[in-house]
Parts: structure tokens; C-alpha cells; sequence
């Protein structure tokens, strides 16, 4: 089933929760420099989830679109994380044809329950539970990254490794507070099951957004 995105009047304004120049901490693209637009507004609702601040849109400023894109020019990037929240809630293409016109390449962290708008050279799907993504970003995923809390969480990784495509790279990631314990069930996976990578959330460690 698709769920629809939250429709506007008008496309051009975001609700922005924070944007900042960092690198990218977790994933296929670790260690590569990105300006990061975090979007409010998510219902998937994960109980780990670290960035509830984001939840209610309605606790973020509605930024016209221009204005993003401009800080985006200035900050010298030539790459663009669009994250959430869901950001998927919201219609992505006229963000996306913009930064395309400046040669700025389009990344997205999304769970995928959501219809894809947008022009991107990345998706990197994290599938939940609570809400599971639509057969068609599924086929378009470039990186699969399933969040590891407990051993059931396999189960699942398997399940959607299965829907994405042959290309498609495919990551396990522990959920931060369960770390420690859940680590090693992840190393003695990954050495069953080859095909896996680990994704560590290195931003945390550096201590950088």
C-alpha cells in the first residue's frame, strides 16, 4: 500500500529542523563530506529513535525552498543528505531539480513508507516495522541499512534484503543504546552471512553532528 505524502498548497517550503555541513557518519558513504537537511515530521514512530526532536512538524519553521538551496551553494558541498524525521512526508522535486541544476548530488535517508518524489543519486532505505516501505523504493534502493536492536531484527533484514535489487549494498547497524550487547550478535551474523556490512554510527564517536 502507498501512503500519500502530506500535501501542500505550495511545494516550496520545508519544515526544517536543522541544516548543517558535517561527514557522513554511518553507511556505504562514511567519511564523505555532506551538507545535511533534516526534515520534521515523522509517524513511523521507532521506540530508539534518536532524533525525536523531529517528530512534530509543527516545531519547525516552514523555510522557503530558495533559501535552503542557497545556504546549501554557499556552504561549498557538492553533496546534499536529505533526512528526517520522514522526509519523504514531503513533495522532494523542486529541492531536488535545484540542486541538480547546480551540479549538487542528491542523497536520501528515508524508511521508505512513504511515495519517493525527487531526483536522487542515492536512496538509502531503512526499512521499520511499524510502517514498511512501498515495492517501489524498494527496487530503486541503492543501500539497504537495517537497524539491529534484538535478534528478531535479522528476520527482517533478510525479508527486505530479498525485495531489494542485486546491486543494492546491504548494512546491519546496531541501535546506539543497545550497542554493547547487541554488537556481537552482529559480528558472529556477519560472518555467517557475508553478504552483510556493518554500519557504525561514527559521527557519534566524533563527536560531530
Amino acid at each position: 500500500m502507498v501512503i500519500k505524502r502530506e500535501m501542500k498548497s505550495e511545494i516550496f517550503l520545508l519544515p526544517v529542523v536543522e541544516e548543517f555541513f558535517s561527514l557522513q557518519g554511518e553507511g556505504y558513504h562514511t567519511g564523505k563530506a555532506a551538507y545535511f537537511i533534516r526534515l520534521g515530521g515523522c509517524d513511523v514512530g521507532c521506540s530508539w529513535c534518536d532524533s525525536r526532536f523531529s517528530w512534530d512538524k509543527n516545531l519547525h519553521p516552514m523555510i522557503n525552498t530558495d533559501d535552503i538551496i542557497d545556504h546549501v551553494v554557499k556552504s561549498g558541498t557538492d553533496s546534499v543528505v536529505v533526512t528526517g524525521g520522514e522526509p519523504l512526508m514531503w513533495n522532494l522535486d523542486y529541492l531536488c531539480s535545484e540542486l541538480k541544476d547546480k551540479h549538487i548530488y542528491t542523497y536520501i535517508e528515508t524508511s521508505g513508507a512513504y511515495e519517493l518524489s525527487g531526483i536522487w543519486d542515492w536512496i538509502c532505505l531503512s526499512p521499520k516495522m511499524n510502517m514498511p516501505p512501498t515495492d517501489q523504493i524498494c527496487k530503486l534502493a541503492d543501500e539497504l541499512k537495517v537497524i539491529i536492536q534484538d535478534k528478531n531484527d535479522f528476520g527482517w533484514a533478510e525479508k527486505y534484503r530479498g525485495l531489494v535489487s542485486r546491486k543494492c549494498r546491504l548494512y546491519l547497524q546496531p541501535e546506539w543504546a543497545r550497542f554493547e550487547i547487541i554488537i556481537p550478535e552482529i559480528v558472529e551474523y556477519i560472518k555467517r552471512h557475508p553478504v552483510w556490512r556493518i554500519s557504525l554510527q561514527t559521527h557519534k564517536y566524533m563527536h560531530i553532528p
